[in-house]
């Protein structure tokens, strides 16, 4: 894949070639007005419950109503807690039954606006509220707009573990507005950040190569964000594209993601300590680092993922996780719900080097015990 130089102040748009279910996401910048004229022209004299949490409303639903407004959309407007604990049953309920009293039928339309909680949460809610519902992705962090909003993953946590209770339900449009991100700490966009540079540790080295001088001007804003969002999403689309139900490579898109949430569960999902994009900048690194142990991966490559995330100010081992990750038992044992383990064996996504990912079926858990038992030795210092 090639990584040419992002033109500045284009719209971009990328589709998702589902045969059936195919949709645009629409990126770049002050897109809320655009979304809402999509909206009108995609489900003329549809109703719209628009869904956001504490945090995101206040900052985004007033300018995003006005435009629903401007084209004689009808809305309402749900609100959820902010935070991972929001996608729990307990919630879940309370929005189906939010969306049942707003009178929302199969013809009208829902609106996730927020980050990927709350894209995850809406988008299970309509996908069993009357059996299916449409519904719109705004997604408002950098880590939904690159990731959790694109390819129709839809769900809810369990106590067992992150996702486990859900439903692939495509969305009818994605509207990545990038300057809805000049409004997140430097922490939520620079955890984001990850999301972007597993895209180029998967399959794209050049994209890679292209982060590592551009990092700080996608953080800054302007066409830089842009293309990089713009390369997340079509790495996305085309991995979707091929492999919807994640049967095959759509796994790819996980890299790290198996240590990531096994660290969210032992912080108990708790943001304080620890948020989704930060466990999967260790779990990137990790990822790098097991692959070199196994002797798949050179150590030169394993020690550049692990400086890239370093300078872009992100976590890259477990004793940077608030609190401590625990043992290397209790790490592995929270591994075993893991969406990918298949017949209790385990799976992870490994590297023959920056951009040659694979999955890995069957590996050892007496191999992951060692290798953890190993990074929880080394005291944090450099790889």
């Amino acid at each position: 894949m090639t990584t040419p130089a992002p033109s500045a102040g284009a719209r971009i748009t990328v589709p998702v070639a589902l045969e059936g279910r195919a949709y645009d996401i629409q990126i770049g910048r002050h897109q809320l007005c655009e979304a809402a004229a999509l909206i009108a022209a995609m489900a003329p004299g549809a109703k719209v419950a628009v869904v956001t949490d504490e945090r995101v409303g206040p900052l985004h639903a007033p300018a995003l109503e006005a435009c629903l407004q401007q084209e004689g959309i009808g809305f309402t407007r749900i609100t959820v807690p902010p935070g991972e604990a929001t996608k729990s049953y307990a919630q879940f309920t309370t929005l189906c039954d939010a969306l049942l009293a707003a009178k929302i039928e199969r013809d009208d339309l829902v609106i996730a606006l927020g980050g990927g909680v709350v894209g995850d949460l809406t988008g299970f809610a309509a996908a069993v509220l009357r059996r299916g519902v449409r519904f719109v992705q705004i997604p408002t962090t950098l880590l939904a707009q690159v990731d959790s909003s694109v390819g129709g993953k839809t769900g809810i946590n369990s106590g067992h573990g992150k996702n486990l209770i859900g439903a692939f339900h495509q969305p009818a449009l994605v509207i990545a507005d990038t300057a809805l991100l000049d409004t997140l700490s430097e922490r939520e966009f620079k955890a984001g950040y990850a999301e972007v540079v597993k895209y180029g540790l998967i399959d794209d080295p050049a994209f890679f190569d292209w982060c590592e001088v551009n990092w700080s001007r996608i953080i800054a804003g302007g066409p830089e964000r842009d293309h990089a969002v713009a390369v997340s999403c079509r790495a996305k689309a085309a991995i979707v594209a091929r492999d919807e139900r994640e049967e095959g490579d759509r796994a790819l898109l996980n890299l790290g993601h198996t240590f990531a949430h096994a660290l969210e569960r032992l912080t108990n999902y708790d943001s304080t300590r620890l948020v989704h994009g930060e466990a999967v900048a260790i779990g990137l690194a990790l990822a790098f680092r097991f692959s070199q142990r196994l002797g798949l991966c050179s150590g030169q490559d394993a020690t550049r993922v692990a400086r890239h995330l370093d300078a872009v100010g992100l976590p890259s081992t477990l004793q940077q996780v608030p609190g401590g990750a625990g043992t290397a038992q209790e790490i592995v044992a929270a591994m075993g719900q893991d969406k990918k383990v298949r017949r209790g064996v385990l799976t992870f996504i490994l590297a023959r080097g920056i951009g040659q990912s694979f999955i890995a079926h069957g590996v050892a858990a007496e191999e992951v015990t060692a290798f953890i038992e190993a990074e929880l030795a080394v005291n944090g210092q450099a790889h």
